[in-house]
């Protein structure tokens, strides 16, 4: 079944998207074809069909930004498994058809955005499988720890798994670091001047590195405090602490943990005090689910519609 838990209740993670997306797959398309399509040339514009085939196990993530590589090169998608789903290789995903030369000039392009997208998928929802199974009930979310000029697909990615795509960029939120703190002169001084410039719309989350910092945080009108570089141990005791304190629910402050959080070692954080576990392990590094597009040869019947979407041999 496709994944939901991050789509909102009333449409799918595709309306999210800003229409600045198409502009930006118009900008990939002139970067892989700047001047001459001379392989174009070869096959010319004879109508033809290619299967996109997913060839490792994976989740499905990315087809808005497939779909307009396409529509902008007037060709017609035709998907056989929904967006969210897990499908194990080889499943055909997807026909596409259009002028035989337009569908190779927009094949890598589109892998190469799918490919990236559905890896950050699939990496989110294990890591979301991972801690729901050790009794975690609350936000895993990814950091600002993003590709340049790619950000809008790997938050995307993060959406389809369910998971929280965090701050989008700087004026998001108001994120106080080591450096701001230092330049600030302190960390009261730096919340008051950030709720000061944001005002009540804008909230404000401070790193910090010890239970003292927390509290003055909170104590300065912070929001949000970031648990950097704990140990489980150290996360639970000053959670804890925290939440006795300064209150629990609606009352009180969220509580972040995060810092070198991975599949191996997240479990160690789990505990009712926390209110999100970050980490850029789900989108950076991370490996890409392998599809590969295929033209069919003249002459090939093409696949029953009956079973597509289905592992198949090839």
């Amino acid at each position: 079944m496709p994944i939901t838990g991050g789509a909102p209740a009333h449409g799918t993670v595709a309306h999210l998207l800003p229409q600045t997306y198409k502009r930006l797959i118009s900008e990939w398309l002139e970067e892989d074809t700047p001047s001459f399509d001379y392989g174009g040339f070869v096959v010319g514009e004879e109508l033809a069909e290619a299967r996109l085939l997913g060839k490792s196990k994976g989740v499905l993530a990315g087809v808005p930004f497939f779909d307009e590589v396409f529509r902008q090169l007037d060709c017609t998608v035709e998907w056989h498994i929904p967006e969210g789903m897990s499908f194990d290789p080889i499943t055909h995903c997807a026909t596409v058809r259009g002028p035989v030369r337009k569908l190779l000039l927009g094949e890598r392009v589109a892998l190469n955005t799918l490919a990236r997208c559905s890896g950050i998928a699939t990496k989110s929802l294990t890591l979301m499988t991972l801690l729901r199974a050790a009794g975690y009930t609350s936000t895993l979310a990814g950091t600002r720890k993003t590709t340049p000029g790619f950000r809008l697909v790997e938050k995307y990615g993060m959406l389809v798994a369910g998971v929280d795509a965090h701050r989008h960029d700087l004026s998001s939120m108001t994120m106080l670091k080591d450096n701001h703190i230092w330049s600030a002169g302190s960390i009261t001084s730096a919340v008051k001047a950030a709720k000061a410039a944001g005002g009540f719309s804008v909230k404000v989350e401070v790193e910090c590195q010890s239970y003292e910092d927390a509290d003055e945080a909170i104590a300065a009108g912070a929001d949000i405090v970031m648990l950097d570089n704990f140990t489980g141990q150290g996360v639970r005791e000053c959670a804890k602490r925290l939440k006795d304190k300064w209150g629990r629910g609606a009352r009180g402050p969220l509580v972040e943990v995060s810092g070198g959080l991975t599949e191996d070692n997240a479990r160690e954080y789990v505990c009712e005090d926390v209110d999100v576990v970050s980490t850029s392990s789900i989108h950076q590094g991370v490996n890409h689910v392998d599809f590969s597009l295929k033209i069919v040869p003249k002459g090939e019947i093409v696949l029953p519609r009956e079973g597509e979407g289905e592992s198949m041999e090839v």
